[in-house]
């Protein structure tokens, strides 16, 4: 929902650049901003006609990423998607000439439909929730059974590797920001608990899940889809920000997540919800429905021997295998969100966060770092990844 949040917009600007490139959007227009946190800033603008679209922009100032805040791919994407099946809102326009109002913005239609900040779906029945689930699930198959090249994004990113370059982004970050020292105390953030024996267990290509690459979106969970307002239907996905080509099981880790944080002291970690704990939640789907779902929806078409043979009765080996796979993502995935709170634990120590809720989520840091290494141990158990 788009609260009353004053904007920078230079209105009459955007309006007369609209009037030459988008004559269908009629001025005057009413702008709000989304009050909700973005790192890229997003407004409601409603013409004077009644209908309603979405701008993003890049944040104002000098921006202390080079990678982020990438509102070009986001359109670009979005635009590339909107003759497959995958839904997304349709773009209207981009605009890269920082002159109209301060930085590069695209727009998008308005989605009119429902948003579940709580993946735990409440307020609905049973089979309702079930539905809405599945219907996420299948919406992120189709999105990795596309081709790359069928869409224009045969450069979009790497198609090898991914995970090999992920475990050497989050080794520098992470390193940087166990340095970062407490404005006050001269204390340091300090390195996540077991730190060495992840990076090496994640950089060792045997253990990982085999290389292939889709079209991903980079941070694929239920708050980041819209549905239907009266059916358990996704009408479209958001914050493409960081989406390129890279591995189909980092996604569907991530919209894992919350059925292993479950297990998780609420207390001490953050991202823990116990409706994701077995039998917690009727008509929730547990993980080897959603996974088995994934798979069955996912083409053969160009991937690997593995996933082919999961469009038939896998054998138990193929099986054990599968799930190895979907164990080291989502114990990588894990790792992940410790070193996002270390990031966070970083700022509150330079003074650039100083609520409660970033401190929360520093302290959660350790808690996720030790669960990783836990899940990292244990697939490290079932040995190598073999030959199928």
């Amino acid at each position: 929902m788009a609260g009353r949040v004053r904007h920078p917009i230079d209105v009459r600007a955007l309006e007369s650049w609209l009037a030459q490139k988008v004559p269908d959007i009629e001025a005057p227009l009413d702008i709000q901003q989304f009050s909700f946190g973005q790192s890229n800033p997003t407004y409601q603008l409603t013409a004077a006609d009644g209908r309603k679209y979405v701008l993003r922009k890049k944040p104002p100032g000098k921006l202390v990423s080079k990678t982020a805040h990438k509102v070009e791919r986001e359109y670009r994407i979005l635009t590339a998607l909107s003759d497959t099946d995958v839904p997304v809102p349709r773009t209207y326009c981009l605009c890269e000439d920082e002159s109209v109002i301060g930085t590069p913005f695209y727009i998008m239609a308005f989605l009119d439909g429902r948003i579940f900040e709580d993946p735990i779906i409440p307020n609905v029945l049973p089979d309702q929730r079930r539905a809405i689930w599945s219907d996420a699930v299948r919406v992120l198959a189709k999105l990795h059974r596309i081709d790359p090249n069928s869409v224009g994004l045969e450069d979009f990113g790497k198609p090898y590797g991914f995970y090999s370059r992920q475990v050497a982004t989050w080794k520098t970050i992470c390193t940087a920001q166990a340095k970062v020292e407490d404005v006050d105390s001269g204390e340091a953030v300090g390195q996540l608990p077991f730190f060495e024996e992840m990076m090496r267990y994640f950089a060792d290509v045997r253990q990982q899940p085999a290389d292939r690459a889709t079209l991903i979106h980079g941070d694929f969970k239920i708050d980041n889809l819209v549905f239907h307002k009266t059916e358990p239907r996704v009408i479209g996905i958001l914050d493409w920000e960081m989406s390129t080509i890279g591995h189909p099981l980092s996604d569907l880790s991530n919209l894992l997540t919350p059925f292993y944080t479950a297990r998780l002291d609420p207390r001490q970690a953050v991202s823990v919800h116990p409706g994701f704990l077995p039998r917690a939640t009727r008509g929730l789907p547990h993980v080897d429905e959603i996974t088995e779902l994934y798979f069955n929806v996912t083409s053969p078409v160009g991937r690997s021997t593995l996933e082919m043979s999961l469009h038939r009765q896998a054998s138990p080996a193929e099986e054990q295998e599968r799930r190895r796979e979907l164990a080291w993502a989502q114990a990588f995935n894990i790792f992940r969100l410790s070193a996002i709170c270390q990031g966070i634990a970083a700022r509150v120590a330079g003074r650039q966060a100083s609520s409660a809720e970033a401190r929360r989520y520093g302290d959660g840091r350790e808690p996720l770092a030790r669960f990783a290494w836990k899940l990292c141990r244990d697939v490290e158990e079932k040995g190598p990844r073999p030959r199928i």
